[in-house]
């Protein structure tokens, strides 16, 4: 479904990671990261196109505001996948984002990630 699309993941919790990262390579996508680094997400950006993005939402004592400016400036469709609200500047700036609360099934995201995906082609 992805058809080798490459899709970053940024989330700090590696059990979430791994799982997505999973979902993904079966779903026949390729996995740019995962990392649980904004600093290191912008690094993969700088030198990897990704299709989409799966960003957690809270990365303790990270600030995830560059990472989002620079995907929905570069045009890609991402998601915010977090365990607590997000803060209100990435709500302001962001406000047709999809946000996913954890936890989810990892086909329930990718689900969301594709519609996202299609959406931005509109």
């Amino acid at each position: 479904m992805f058809a080798a699309k490459p899709v970053l993941i940024v989330e700090d919790n590696a059990f979430v990671a791994l799982d997505l990262s999973d979902a993904i390579e079966h779903l026949d996508g390729k996995v740019v990261g995962p990392t649980p680094l904004v600093s290191e997400a912008l690094a993969l950006l700088a030198t990897h196109e990704v299709a989409a993005a799966i960003v957690d939402g809270h990365l303790p004592g990270q600030d995830i505001l560059p990472l989002t400016r620079l995907l929905a400036d570069r045009g890609v469709p991402f998601l915010l996948h977090t365990t607590c609200d997000i803060p209100a500047s990435i709500a302001a700036l962001h406000p047709s984002v999809p946000v996913l609360v954890k936890p989810q099934r990892p086909h329930l995201v990718l689900a969301r990630l594709l519609a996202a995906i299609e959406e931005s082609k509109r």
